[in-house]
C-alpha cells in the first residue's frame, strides 16, 4: 500500500507517466547500460571500486529504464522504477538484485571507505559487476520478449494501479 501511495504521488507530480512506447529510447538506454558495464569493468580493473560500483548499478538502472520506455512508461525516480518492475512484471529476483545494488551504490557513493575494508570493497564490487552483467542479460531478454499483448497489459496495469 505504501508503494502505491508513493507511486500515485509521483504520478501526480509527473515524475512517472505513460508516454509513447519508444524503440529509440529503449535502444539508447540499453547502449547506455552497456557503456556503464564497460566503465564498471575498467574501473574495477583499475581498483577504483566506489566508482565501479556506481557504474555497475547504473548499468542495471539504465536497462530497467529501457524496459519501461519499451512499454511506454517514463520514470524519473529510481525507487519508483524498481517498484514498477515489481508491480508490472513480477520479477522478484530482478527486483531483489537491483534493490541490493542500489543500496551498494548509495553506500559506496556517499560514504568514505577506509583502507581496512578495501578487500571487502573489492569483493563486493566484483559481485556487483558480475550481478550487473547478469541483470543486463536478463533485462535484454525480458525487453525482447515484450510483444504488443504484454506491452498493453503492462500499460493497462499501470493505469489501473495509478488511476
Amino acid at each position: 500500500m505504501k508503494d502505491l501511495i508513493f507511486l500515485k504521488k509521483l504520478k501526480r507530480k509527473g515524475v512517472i507517466e505513460l508516454v509513447e512506447s519508444s524503440e529509440d529510447m529503449k535502444s539508447s538506454y540499453l547502449i547506455k547500460a552497456e557503456n556503464c558495464l564497460k566503465s564498471a569493468k575498467i574501473l574495477f580493473s583499475s581498483k577504483i571500486y566506489e566508482n565501479s560500483t556506481s557504474e555497475a548499478y547504473y548499468c542495471m538502472y539504465n536497462s530497467l529504464l529501457a524496459l519501461l520506455f519499451k512499454v511506454g512508461i517514463k520514470s524519473e525516480n529510481h525507487s519508483a522504477s524498481i517498484i514498477l518492475l515489481d508491480k508490472l512484471f513480477d520479477k522478484k529476483d530482478l527486483v531483489r538484485t537491483i534493490s541490493w545494488a542500489k543500496g551498494e551504490r548509495l553506500d559506496k557513493q556517499y560514504y568514505v571507505e577506509t583502507q581496512q575494508i578495501v578487500k571487502v570493497t573489492k569483493e563486493s564490487c566484483n559481485e556487483m559487476v558480475l550481478k550487473s552483467e547478469d541483470f543486463l542479460v536478463k533485462m535484454k531478454l525480458l525487453t525482447s520478449e515484450l510483444n504488443n499483448e504484454k506491452t498493453n497489459s503492462a500499460r493497462d496495469s499501470f493505469t489501473k494501479m495509478l488511476g
